[in-house]
């Protein structure tokens, strides 16, 4: 009984286990498959993830070098435009030189009142003792040297003007946009509350825009009118933010506070050099002064060179000598920025 109870269970046992390694064996070709199934899903999605990454990044990259180029290109058009504008300012007409001095003056009221202090000129020197064949010569300084030294310096103190209160300007343009107006509010704000001359830059920007022309381009020719580095810098700012985008509040911010750098730094190489220009001023007039102490102590003795033609030569000779090195002495020291 005992033998045919461990035969039936050893049976027993060997079915089981045969039919348990049957259905291993099936069921193990199901888990392989499943489990290859799962592998290639799985690199499907992830070659599917990477692809959309590449992707991603390729569209980046591809709009950041669109951006660039664009960047790009909108410098290379600033410059050439600006390389335009600089050639205005160094030599510009004598219409765009009086209204950059400030002068509502036309250009043929101009060239008369040219021709009276040319006038004017020779009159005095013939009345004072000179020789007529000296006359023409007076006559084309004051005809072509005084006026347009005067348009030049009233052009000088406009831009110090302007200088002066343009990074107040900006600062109001910034906060004005901080608090949620549109730039042309800013500028208008600029056109109708600054000072002179700053105020009235930014009219005529104004009046630009209300006939058709763009802030951008209204603030590019802003330099046209006002011809310092300064102006340049606001145009070209306005114009990189119009074309590439950007934080403008932030940009106008950075110049304001360039502007205030330059503005220090001029002022602090003025003071260096005041030693120098105070040498120059004193080497200068000496000779003038000397003259004059000569004039009062003894004026039969160089009298001499206003009345005789060989004095009239000398003192030529000695004013093209000063002027030449006057010019070096002011070429010297004079920083430009």
């Amino acid at each position: 009984m005992f033998g045919l109870d461990f035969e039936q269970l050893a049976f027993v046992v060997l079915t089981t286990f045969s039919l348990a390694s049957l259905a291993y064996f099936c069921v193990f070709d199901q888990i392989e498959q499943q489990k290859k199934s799962d592998d290639r899903l799985k690199s499907v999605k992830l070659a599917a993830t990477d692809s959309l990454s590449k992707s991603g990044a390729r569209d980046k990259q591809a709009e950041a070098v669109k951006r660039r180029k664009s960047v790009q290109d909108t410098l290379n058009d600033i410059d050439q435009r600006q390389k335009l504008r600089d050639k205005n300012i160094k030599s510009p007409p004598l219409k765009m030189l009086l209204q950059q001095a400030g002068l509502k003056v036309t250009v043929r009221r101009f060239y008369i009142y040219s021709g009276i202090v040319g006038i004017v000129l020779v009159f005095l020197r013939v009345f004072f003792g000179a020789p007529l064949y000296l006359a023409p010569g007076f006559f084309l300084i004051g005809a072509l040297g005084l006026p347009r030294a005067f348009v030049y310096y009233m052009r000088r103190r406009r831009v110090a003007a302007f200088l002066h209160e343009f990074p107040n300007s900006i600062d109001v343009i910034v906060r004005a946009i901080r608090s949620g107006l549109p730039l042309n509010d800013g500028i208008r704000l600029i056109a109708q509350e600054a000072r002179e001359p700053v105020r009235t830059e930014f009219r005529r920007i104004v009046d630009m825009q209300q006939v058709g022309v763009s802030i951008p381009e209204a603030a590019m020719r802003m330099s046209e009118f006002m011809p310092c580095p300064e102006a340049s810098f606001f145009g070209i700012v306005i114009q990189i933010q119009s074309q590439a985008g950007g934080n403008l509040s932030e940009a106008l911010g950075n110049l304001s506070r360039v502007l205030r750098d330059r503005k220090k730094m001029k002022a602090k190489v003025q003071a260096l050099s005041m030693e120098a220009k105070a040498s120059a001023y004193i080497i200068g007039a000496l000779p003038f002064v000397v003259a004059g102490l000569v004039y009062i102590t003894s004026p039969g003795y160089i009298s001499l060179l206003f009345t005789t033609d060989k004095g009239n030569l000398i003192m030529m000779c000695a004013a093209v000598w000063m002027s030449i090195g006057i010019l070096v002495m002011r070429k010297m020291i004079n920083f430009k920025f």
